[in-house]
């Protein structure tokens, strides 16, 4: 709902806030009216020197009052942290069909890349009515995703992944701000959102300089880190097989089991000896230090695209 007193809603998830401010705003108002007017009524009503009968209530009226204003509370309570906590949650899985672009922060900037390797610097320029998903990391300190016209806000961590996502419903140009103090120069550390129409996001896509995609980045650093030399499908090393790797659930070597999501991947480069895989030897050399968090991102990527073997002959029988 649009109104003077809030900022424009440009995506599906602002529409559900707004929903909730201001159901939770008039529920707020009509409390605060309802208890100011028992004030005003009971202070009059049993003013001292009025004849107003005084002294306890039946005890079956004071009973079913109280367990009556109780319920009422607690009912409503539930519904309220149901309805809130139900948006929340929403926002956690993007669709299957999202866009999926990366974003790295760094004071003071925001840097975001596109799936077909095009960048960008404080500016992101995204499809309308079409999910797009932000995988987003820090190279420093931790700064805050926050684009108000969509309210979602979500912090970027260093030495971590995260991730949000968002379906823009109008077209227009949106900030981008940190919300998270990050140093000097936090209050400058500002973007735009740049939503077109499809039609129009393909055509500025096609026009950017051309670069390899993130999974082909990822690629060449596979083979230029030496990571190929162990984990490659003709390696006779005794190390674990990438392909169909990513989404798999991994057993561990002290019993434990763990999804393959970006985040084990990122400590598998990183703190490699942390979660080792069942029947290998914890052998992998960390390379915190060694790989920056774009070049993290891109190996994400590429392991991500890597499809098992069956996958691979199934679409190969496909075609």
């Amino acid at each position: 709902m649009n109104s003077p007193f809030s900022l424009p809603e440009a995506s599906t998830h602002a529409a559900r806030v707004d929903q909730i401010f201001f159901g939770l705003l008039v529920l707020s108002g009509l409390t605060m009216l309802l208890v100011f007017a028992l004030i005003v009524v009971f202070a009059v009503r049993y003013r001292r020197g009025s004849g107003v009968r005084r002294g306890p209530l039946p005890e079956i009226v004071s009973r079913e009052f109280e367990i009556g204003w109780t319920s009422a509370t607690l009912f409503l309570f539930v519904f309220l942290f149901w309805w809130a906590a139900s948006a929340d949650l929403s926002s956690l899985s993007a669709p299957a069909d999202s866009l999926e672009m990366h974003v790295v922060a760094k004071q003071w900037m925001w840097k975001t890349q596109h799936a077909n390797g095009a960048r960008e610097i404080n500016a992101l320029h995204v499809p309308v009515d079409r999910p797009v998903r932000l995988l987003m990391t820090s190279q420093d300190v931790i700064h805050s995703f926050f684009v108000p016209a969509f309210r979602i806000k979500h912090d970027v961590l260093p030495g971590r992944d995260t991730e949000i996502w968002f379906r823009a419903t109008k077209t227009g140009v949106f900030p981008l701000l940190c919300a998270e103090y990050c140093g000097t120069d936090h209050s400058m550390m500002r973007g735009r959102i740049v939503v077109m129409r499809q039609e129009d996001y393909a055509d500025w896509l096609a026009r950017q300089p051309e670069g390899d995609d993130l999974a082909h980045q990822g690629a060449k650093l596979f083979v230029a880190q030496g990571c190929s030399g162990c984990h490659a499908e003709s390696s006779s090393v005794h190390a674990p097989k990438l392909a169909g790797l990513y989404g798999r659930t991994v057993n561990l070597s002290d019993g434990r089991q763990v999804k393959a999501d970006d985040g084990y991947i990122r400590d598998s480069m990183l703190l490699p000896k942390r979660d080792v895989v069942a029947g290998y030897e914890p052998i992998m050399p960390s390379f915190a230090g060694l790989l920056d968090d774009g070049e993290v991102q891109s190996l994400t990527a590429y392991i991500r695209s890597l499809a098992s073997p069956t996958e691979k002959q199934a679409d190969g029988e496909a075609k």
